[in-house]
């Protein structure tokens, strides 16, 4: 495991969501949130529940609902009392999402604004951005491999601070009309 810091545990690269199970499990606000907090280190389901101000009954369902799409795993356990006590990590760091689930809105955009606080100017570093580029696509794949790398660097640096900050990038075909290409003398003015 080359992290930033160590979660204790041992998860994979990447998981796809290929399957309704997982994509399901991953369409609630509470889970995504649920496996973004294990991204620090393991928790137990009561860990959880105080950290996202939620009913422990709630939350070990939807603990239950990602260790069954097997987005969730038990990573430790312990003795308290005559109890087992489980904590739950993720089973890979990242989650990748096949290119047919991307029929409504583009994957987060949704998340993004909602999650996106800029009422306070001293914390509100970074910015959005929308650029286009006239590429192969060969180039476009390595470029977005290259953003995918940083965003992985982005969610392994060591937790502190008391401001949570969010990575999002995108590198997609538009369908846009493009110029004619400056190169290719075929194409004639009219």
């Amino acid at each position: 495991m080359d992290t930033a810091y160590d979660l204790g545990y041992e998860l994979d690269e990447t998981i796809v969501a290929d399957s309704p199970a997982r994509l399901k499990a991953l369409g609630h606000p509470l889970r995504s949130l649920i496996l973004d907090l294990v991204l620090e280190r393991a928790m137990s389901v009561t860990e959880l529940a105080q950290r996202v101000r939620k009913p422990r009954g709630t939350v070990a369902h939807h603990i239950d609902v990602l260790v069954d799409a097997g987005l969730l795993k038990v990573a430790a356990t312990r003795r308290v009392r005559a109890i087992e006590e489980r904590f739950y990590g993720r089973t890979a760091h990242t989650i990748v999402f096949p290119d047919h689930t991307m029929d409504g809105d583009l994957p987060f955009i949704a998340d993004a604004r909602s999650q996106a606080d800029f009422s306070d100017p001293a914390t509100c570093a970074g910015g959005f951005t929308l650029r286009h580029a006239r590429i192969p696509a060969e180039v476009a794949q390595e470029f977005a491999d290259r953003v995918m790398d940083m965003a992985t660097e982005f969610t392994r640096l060591p937790r502190s601070g008391t401001r949570e900050y969010a990575f999002y990038f995108g590198v997609f075909p538009t369908n846009r009309p493009v110029a004619p290409d400056p190169r290719n003398n075929s194409e004639e003015l009219q």
